[in-house]
């Protein structure tokens, strides 16, 4: 079972729009009329308009006369149509803004050629077309703009409808939805019991919100429901490229991936295999204990979980085309996810928890994928504190947020900047923890002997001088100092 439309279900839904009185606004009708300037600005009112009255997606369709609604066929062909050098289908992806799914099915219907068009309604934003906005009006097409009451009304529907709670996937049937979604890991992960029928479990779905009521009869799948619990994220045409992707290249470069494989299932009832995965492709160092070799992990297994679960469940969804990503290498592992982070990625230590995807994140919570509470972050610095490794480094790039772990590196081998973030990062979970750096709190984060104190002395004072830390008491004596995050004061 896909999400995927059969020639059946597609025939039926050209005979119902067929049936309309008229022309919808969010249904258009065509024969030959395949000028790509008008395509494109039909594209922006049609996904404007679908998401105004409240609908899951739009549609415009060729072979049918606008007068009559009658079937009379159509010789446009979308994969021969080409701008310049380039496919329509890419040309309109390319001046749409913001990017939506959108998807061209050619069928017979009574022996005569039709095209449909089936779009993705607009989420964040109202969407554009070569920069400007258009909406249906009736049956017309207009600029946005011209029509201020409805551009007030279309942002107060977007707003109030976040990524998780809008459809991706409509008018689906009782024994679909169980096809579709992994109901038995819901109940397992929530450690609640299997309802002894199918409508019991359609009414615990429904509850939490992973299914909603059809207007049109049945169910439809919320983007929420189907992220999480989807067999195949692939069967869902909008969140195909979500998946969580995980690359293994030899050595410290990307030129030789040795490895690379995409996520199938939904993120909840996929995480621990995915972690499993993870971890058996992450390198190991071989310890010899008393006669016996042991394999120990070179990344903390619980700092590579906090970071993958913050991957997927703070990700920006409404970006297109781009999905959380985990490359693997000699020395590193960077883990990657669409969208800027919430908060300063220099405060995330001691910044209260902020979610960017409220009800996906409240279910893994729930089921013990991730927290709410912000400390995913401090445990991993802990982490790698406890196992004595480079400070982690996050960074924005692009629109997308980037940590990065790097394996096992003597002091002597770590660059300037890696000492003063591992300092900083130090200063801020001790002060989130009501103590403060020290000379010996610094030699314990190095392994540095408790005789060399100077060299703790070093990094301390290269951290001052780069001003991400501060004393406590500038006039405590020197043995008796201690330091503080530079935001400290202000927060105090």
């Amino acid at each position: 079972m896909t999400t995927d439309r059969t020639r059946d279900y597609l025939v039926g839904l050209v005979r119902e729009f067929c049936k309309l009185p008229k022309e919808t606004e969010w249904v258009e009708f065509k024969v030959n009329n395949v000028n790509p300037e008008v395509i494109g600005e039909s594209l922006s009112a049609l996904v404007n308009a679908a998401a105004l009255a409240g609908k899951a997606n739009a549609y415009l369709l060729w072979g049918i006369r606008d007068e009559d609604h009658e079937i009379i066929g159509t010789s446009f062909k979308p994969n021969e149509v080409k701008i310049g050098n380039e496919e329509l289908e890419s040309w309109l992806l390319k001046l749409l803004t913001p990017k939506i799914h959108f998807r061209f099915y050619e069928i017979h219907v009574d022996e005569k050629p039709v095209v449909i068009l089936e779009l993705e309604v607009a989420l964040r934003h109202p969407v554009q077309f070569r920069r400007q906005e258009f909406i249906r009006i009736g049956s017309y097409k207009k600029p946005l703009k011209d029509f201020p009451e409805k551009e007030r009304a279309l942002w107060r529907v977007i707003d109030a409808v976040p990524f998780e709670l809008a459809i991706t996937a409509e008018h689906i049937r009782d024994e679909d939805v169980v096809q579709l979604l992994d109901y038995p890991a819901y109940f397992d992960l929530l450690k609640r019991p299997l309802p002894d029928n199918r409508d019991g479990i359609l009414k615990a779905l429904k509850a939490d919100r992973i299914i909603s009521n059809c207007d049109a009869g049945g169910w439809n799948i919320t983007n929420c429901g189907a992220v999480l619990f989807a067999k195949k994220l692939d069967d869902f045409n909008s969140l195909s490229r979500k998946s969580m992707r995980v690359i293994q290249y030899k050595g410290t470069g990307r030129t030789n991936t040795i490895k690379e494989q995409a996520g199938a299932k939904g993120y909840a009832s996929g995480f621990e295999g995915l972690i499993e995965y993870i971890n058996n492709l992450l390198p190991s160092n071989e310890v010899i204990n008393q006669a016996l070799r042991t394999k120990v992990a070179m990344f903390p297994e619980l700092a590579v979980r906090e970071l993958v679960a913050n991957a997927l469940a703070h990700q920006d969804f409404f970006m297109m085309g781009v999905g959380p990503m985990i490359e693997i290498f000699d020395d590193r592992i960077e883990i990657t996810n669409p969208g800027e982070p919430l908060v300063d990625p220099r405060r995330l230590v001691d910044s209260p928890p902020r979610s960017r995807n409220e009800l996906m994140t409240s279910i893994m919570r729930r089921i013990g994928i991730c927290e709410e509470r912000g400390s995913g972050w401090d445990k991993v610095v802990f982490q790698t504190e406890l196992y004595q490794l480079p400070a982690p480094l996050a960074e924005v790039s692009e629109g997308h947020m980037r940590v990065i772990l790097f394996a096992q590196q003597p002091l002597t081998k770590m660059d300037k900047a890696d000492r003063v973030r591992a300092i900083y990062l130090h200063a801020c979970l001790r002060f989130v923890n009501r103590t403060y750096v020290t000379n010996t709190s610094v030699r314990e984060r190095f392994g540095i002997a408790p005789h060399n104190t100077a060299s703790a002395s070093r990094l301390i004072r290269e951290a001052l001088t780069a001003g991400v830390i501060i004393p406590f008491d500038s006039k405590a004596p020197p043995k008796l100092r201690c330091y503080q995050p530079y935001w400290a004061s202000v927060e105090n």
